[in-house]
């Protein structure tokens, strides 16, 4: 079992930055991977990003080339860099630990889930 925390959400207006923290109790195995998640009310929860042990990441489409995922072991911390938001971006935001064969962005293959972080983006 693992402990997540994430931390760094907040209210930013549209085309700004914040960068999401998630602190892991421990170091990940070699089978594990990261990712983070979003649901916003009334909406299913959706993968944003995923990252393995060897930095290779997956995104998805509606975040590509604003979002980065990154991870530093040594801190057992990962992290989101999420520019140029939008409305659309306002969501609660987890971050999950799972075993998938490989990278994916299906919230069923991650078992440890944290308490999630805000994000509200206003036009």
């Amino acid at each position: 079992q693992v402990q997540l925390a994430e931390s760094g959400g907040g209210s930013v207006q549209s085309g700004g930055s914040l960068r999401l923290s998630c602190a892991a109790s421990r170091n990940l195995y070699s089978t594990e991977y990261m990712a983070w998640f979003r649901q916003a009310p009334g909406k299913e929860r959706e993968g944003v990003a995923a990252i393995n042990r060897y930095g290779a990441t997956m995104y998805a489409e509606s975040v590509k080339g604003r979002f980065t995922i990154s991870r530093d072991t040594a801190k057992k911390t990962l992290y989101l860099q999420m520019n140029s938001l939008k409305p659309d971006d306002t969501a609660t935001y987890y971050c999950a630990i799972g075993r998938p064969l490989g990278l994916t962005l299906i919230a069923g293959h991650y078992e440890n889930w944290g308490q999630g972080t805000q994000v509200t983006v206003s036009s």
